[in-house]
């Protein structure tokens, strides 16, 4: 009880000002927050994915983080002046800055027991975050999947054709599912489908739209075993698997977008790839 309340006791101290710096307010958690742009509307709930942009910088001299745009999950605060909060008070366009205790930050955002040598537990530690866009979790492929064709229309539409005239050179009859993705079972399973969270064991073999095999699990010897629906994997693995049944067998045909998109993966899968994943759904 003694280490716990001298813990806290130091927390509070080492907050780098006892009032709020001029212009800050301050949470009850010890968060100080100060808005630039400041709207109205909708905040977004625990569990919704949060597009920022989002930079660090200590003392006004050190950038720890450049402005750099990404898409966070929004929780509940879980550590003191723990940023998140904030986020959670912003609306879609707002931007604010948050000064933050920099010895719980280190420790339990950045995961480092101990202040790196260059800072002291007085520096003035520093968020700055613009909010893009936030959205529940359930929409996150569909505004991927936008983003992905808005920015690469003519990649788009070629990887489709490309698709399509795989399909009838090689006498393939599929439906896509609304995201894009095509499936095709080859062999029945007992019924029995895997829920998000669980973990799926399976067995692949991965190729390239003109053969190319670029990964398999049978050659391995060893079946992949994975948490499926929590991107873990690439999103048409995500959505494939879990339209399977235990034992089922099948053919994933994984549009660019739905795979490794306009970055490819390694040597062996190209920038816009179209990807085929011959899959067995072993056990979950």
């Amino acid at each position: 009880m003694v280490t716990a309340l001298s813990l806290m006791l130091s927390m509070l101290a080492s907050c780098g000002n006892g009032d709020a710096p001029k212009g800050y307010k301050t949470t009850q958690n010890g968060l100080y927050y100060k808005f630039h742009q400041e709207n109205s509307g909708e905040l977004p709930s625990i569990g919704y994915l949060v597009d920022l942009t989002l930079s660090c910088a200590i003392n006004d001299t050190n950038t720890i983080i450049p402005p750099t745009k990404n898409i966070i999950q929004l929780s509940e605060p879980t550590f003191y002046s723990d940023f998140m909060e904030g986020i959670g008070m912003m609306h879609i366009g707002d931007s604010a800055s948050f000064i933050v205790n920099i010895d719980t930050t280190f420790m339990y955002l950045f995961r480092v027991q101990e202040l790196p040598e260059e800072f002291k537990s007085t520096d003035i530690m520093r968020f700055d975050v613009k909010i893009n866009d936030f959205y529940p979790e359930s929409e996150y492929m569909k505004k991927m999947i936008e983003a992905i064709k808005k920015n690469y229309p003519e990649e788009t539409a070629g990887a489709a054709a490309e698709m399509q005239d795989y399909f009838t050179e090689n006498n393939i009859v599929a439906k896509p599912t609304e995201s894009g993705l095509y499936y095709v079972m080859t062999q029945e399973g007992n019924g029995e489908m895997p829920s998000k969270g669980d973990n799926v064991k399976v067995h692949y073999t991965g190729k390239l739209l003109n053969g190319k095999v670029f990964d398999s699990s049978i050659e391995r010897g060893e079946p992949i075993e994975v948490p499926i629906g929590m991107r873990y994997v690439i999103p048409g693995w995500d959505e494939g698997i879990m339209m399977m049944s235990k034992g089922e067998k099948g053919v994933l045909y994984i549009p660019f977008y739905l795979g490794y998109g306009d970055r490819g993966a390694g040597q062996d899968i190209p920038p816009f790839s179209n990807l085929i994943f011959e899959v067995e759904l072993i056990d979950f």
